[in-house]
């Protein structure tokens, strides 16, 4: 073999070692979540939403429906047509008031998402939104009920604090069984939703220790008092107009993501959620931050009850809490929302929109109000089906990266190998 050839074959290696090396730090914890954050952070959320509702329409399509129509007026039903300036008159009007129930709904979504997402930063999965949303609401119902001679801003404080404190221990538990001894907190939390339900079934039942005493007949909590409700600034406060809640969930969302990125406990969780041993390797205490992580995710959960409660609410059913599936919801929005701030916001407002606009009263006489209902949780379902999308093409990418490396690095011919041999 000439020096040349030799020349070109040590080239070859050389440039299939460094394909191999490219390809092992494309596979680090640290280069798959920089991918998720940049384009993919983008682009695969969207693209899934938009598979999710052409799914969607298609389904509508084979009942015999028209799927634009279905559309346009769940889209009418959500409000966002009150952004365009051509909408006037009584229809104008409308829409400000589906718009401001979105807006209802997306203030409480918010929370349950972070309180999934940020589970999801430190590795673990927080099923549990809905027990802790349950026990969150319990406190903040008999807070609010309560305690009538308080001062108005110091009772919705006292109620928002006691129902995130009551959130927080309740996902505490959870946190405390998976440090201490190892329990998967998919099963603890699961047990504590049902827990939190039945407990909440028992406070309200009729005779009840927190049941309405001048409604011996119903199941049904005590009314929130006028000075714990939260203040509407936007439409009638007697037409569940918006309070001021959306902006204490924005500000948390805000919190969330200083949280998450500048401070001590935001890197342990992100370390320990890539890899718990190389953190218990380098110094952190991986059970103390899973309880950490745990109660704060509860106190979002909590909050989000609270808000609810003291603002659109103001009571509490047994069948409210048996039918509650909005800690589920969470679900949903964290991983559309990529575990983001950001993300968790637009999805929440995005489920907030689905939500309100396939209720009863927004939905055209013409289309089976059913339908559209079982549509938002089939494109829910539909989401947290393709949201691993990105996962799949990163498996894509490093697959044709080997397969490039393996083409590289070939045996010689033949030829080449009996002239190697000769050499």
């Amino acid at each position: 073999m000439s020096k040349d050839e030799l020349d070109d074959e040590l080239q070859v290696e050389l440039q299939a070692q460094d394909g191999e090396a490219q390809g092992a730090a494309a596979r680090s914890p640290a280069t798959l979540t920089a991918f998720r954050r940049g384009f993919s952070g983008v682009a695969v959320p969207v693209i899934t939403t938009v598979i999710a509702f052409i799914a969607g329409g298609l389904i509508v399509l084979a009942t015999g429906h028209n799927p634009f129509s279905t559309y346009s007026s769940i889209f009418n039903g959500t409000g966002f047509n009150w952004l365009f300036p051509w909408v006037g008159g009584a229809e104008r009007a409308t829409a400000a008031g589906n718009l401001q129930q979105t807006l209802i709904q997306t203030t409480s979504l918010i929370l349950v998402g972070l309180a999934v997402a940020f589970a999801f930063r430190a590795g673990m999965f927080n099923i549990g939104g809905q027990g802790q949303y349950t026990v969150g609401a319990i406190v903040a119902v008999w807070i609010g009920s309560s305690f009538g001679g308080m001062p108005a801003v110091l009772h919705i404080v006292f109620a928002i604090v006691a129902a995130g404190l009551a959130g927080a221990a309740w996902a505490g538990i959870a946190g405390v069984l998976k440090a201490l001894t190892g329990a998967n907190e998919v099963i603890s939390t699961i047990m504590l939703n049902w827990i939190a339900i039945w407990l909440g079934v028992y406070c309200f039942q009729l005779g009840g220790p927190l049941q309405n005493p001048s409604m011996p007949s119903t199941p049904v909590s005590s009314n929130v008092v006028a000075g714990a409700k939260l203040p509407v600034f936007w439409g009638s406060a007697a037409l569940q107009g918006l309070d001021v809640g959306i902006f204490i969930s924005l500000a948390l969302a805000v919190a969330f993501a200083l949280l998450i990125k500048r401070t001590r406990l935001g890197y342990e969780a992100r370390t320990v959620g890539f890899n718990p041993e190389a953190a218990r390797y380098a110094g952190i205490n991986v059970g103390r931050t899973w309880i950490r992580v745990m109660l704060i995710c509860g106190a979002f959960a909590g909050v989000a009850a609270s808000l609810d409660i003291l603002g659109w609410k103001f009571s509490l059913f047994t069948n409210d809490i048996q039918t509650s599936q909005i800690g589920f919801y969470g679900i949903a929005v964290a991983l559309l929302g990529r575990n983001t701030a950001g993300g968790t916001v637009a999805a929440a407002l995005l489920f907030g929109g689905l939500l309100t606009g396939t209720s009863d009263r927004n939905i055209n006489l013409s289309i089976d109000p059913t339908l559209v209902q079982y549509l938002t949780f089939m494109i829910e379902g539909i989401i947290i089906l393709l949201v691993s999308t990105d996962v799949i093409t990163l498996r894509l990418l490093k697959g044709g990266r080997r397969i490039g490396v393996t083409l590289r690095r070939r045996p010689p011919s033949d030829d080449t190998a009996s002239q190697g041999g000769a050499v």
